[in-house]
């Protein structure tokens, strides 16, 4: 019996390639009007998307044919920004060839690829208050998800590899693909290592990235990794801490309204003011009956109200405080308003992506990452067992076992949300702990 669609990514381990890992077979099983592949890469620096749109676009393409087909959607769009021009050049001459499929150009604006905003974008739908993509009849994927659904029902390939992009201060700006589980350092190596004595590394865009260490390693989730020296703006933003980020916003918050007039949520009509869950350090509370605490559940995350503020203060970390101190009160998001409309203006509000890398201090860093092949044989990689949204899998191989690359080494915990984990490397399991697996060639 033929396997379905679902069955083919829930076996090969496919989970959001550039977000948080949600596990694919699980967003494909339901009905939708439409698919959108987000090709808007809106983060500053990163370049694996639109390359990727590029040179495997017949690969790209057909996989969102069979995801519609599948969800039985009435169309898919391939959404990505006009300024990707071989992108569109690739995409363009074939699409004919996919009667479901178009293609729907972005501004060059940030958050584009934010996944409530490019659902309105191209459906002019709004996504619900604390809802999904699926609430209104649409299923949005990741450019290299869709490369990895078509490698599934096609090849039967499992995920073992990641593309990333390694940039900032290191000898080469590159994209690569990599196997899964090698470290962070080894990464960077293929990019002819640091430029810089005294470095931080993040992992992700410069706008919603984290800092990881040099010693973690590289999972289904990593997009790109952005090297930059220690005492970088951007580093001292991400590292400053809550106690700071209160005194300035007591002392130096103006209350003028600037970063809620380019928050991305707000302008979709969500109830998310962050120029009024700022003013708690300073008086205590919003000083408005019509906002509260739980509001602040609505934020993305995405930090453009930073780089609104004349005053570089941070209400994105306000909002994240009042998140987790919701959370560990036993208090989840229940807001569920479905805004009629967008904000007026909206299409003028849009924060421009060449302005956003300038208030990074980015600009220097703003070049091409051509994708390379490399050609060096990892000799050890630590596999997590936790890679997407949900449980950890389950191991199914003990120290001592010999395994082929692709070879399931975790499976999907009984009744659990997860995704299965496959051999990146073949070679013989060394470790088995709680967290994850070590193969050494």
């Amino acid at each position: 019996m033929e396997k379905s669609l679902t069955t083919l990514v829930e076996e090969a381990g496919i989970v959001g390639a550039g977000g948080a890992g949600f596990p694919s077979h699980v967003k494909y099983n339901a009905k939708a009007e439409y698919v959108i592949i987000n090709g808007a890469e809106c983060e500053p620096l990163l370049r694996v998307d639109q390359q990727l749109m590029a040179s495997e676009a017949d690969k790209i393409l057909q996989a969102l044919q069979l995801i519609v087909e599948h969800v039985g959607a009435k169309a898919g769009y391939i959404a990505l920004k006009r300024k990707y021009h071989r992108a569109e050049e690739a995409l363009s001459e074939r699409i004919s060839s996919y009667p479901s499929c178009k293609i729907h150009f972005l501004d060059n604006f940030y958050p584009a690829g934010d996944e409530q905003v490019i659902v309105y974008e191209v459906t002019k739908r709004i996504v619900p208050e604390g809802g999904l993509p699926l609430n209104v009849g649409v299923i949005v994927t990741n450019v290299e998800t869709a490369l990895n659904v078509y490698e599934a029902y096609t090849n039967q390939k499992p995920v073992t590899e990641k593309y990333l992009t390694v940039t900032g201060e290191v000898a080469s700006q590159i994209t690569v693909k990599v196997p899964l589980g090698i470290t962070v350092k080894e990464a960077i190596d293929l990019a002819g290592g640091v430029t810089v004595k005294d470095f931080k590394v993040i992992n992700g865009g410069p706008m919603m990235g984290k800092l990881i260490s040099v010693d973690e390693v590289i999972t289904k989730t990593v997009k790109g990794l952005i090297v930059l020296p220690a005492n970088h703006s951007l580093i001292t933003s991400l590292t400053k801490e809550v106690s700071s980020m209160m005194r300035e916003a007591r002392t130096a918050c103006m209350h003028c309204s600037l970063c809620t007039e380019v928050c991305p949520r707000g302008l979709l009509g969500h109830r998310l003011e962050p120029h009024k869950l700022i003013r708690i350090p300073s008086y205590g509370k919003m000083c408005d009956s019509n906002t509260t605490a739980v509001h602040a559940f609505l934020c993305c995350g995405c930090r453009l109200c930073e780089y609104a503020c004349v005053q570089d203060l941070q209400p994105w970390k306000m909002n994240a405080i009042l998140k987790s101190e919701l959370l560990n009160q036993g208090i989840r998001n229940n807001l569920n308003l479905q805004p009629d409309k967008a904000a007026m203006f909206r299409e003028y509000k849009k924060y421009p992506v060449n302005k956003l890398i300038s208030k990074l201090g980015l600009a220097k860093y703003d070049k091409p990452a051509p994708i390379i092949v490399s050609e060096k044989a990892f000799q050890t990689v630590t596999i997590p067992f936790r890679q997407h949204v949900g449980a950890p899998s389950e191991p199914v191989v003990k120290v001592g076992v010999t395994v082929q690359k692709g070879d399931l080494v975790a499976k999907i915990s009984e009744g659990k949300l997860g995704s299965n984990i496959h051999a990146s490397i073949s070679g013989v399991v060394t470790a088995v702990t709680n967290e994850n697996i070590r193969i050494q060639m």
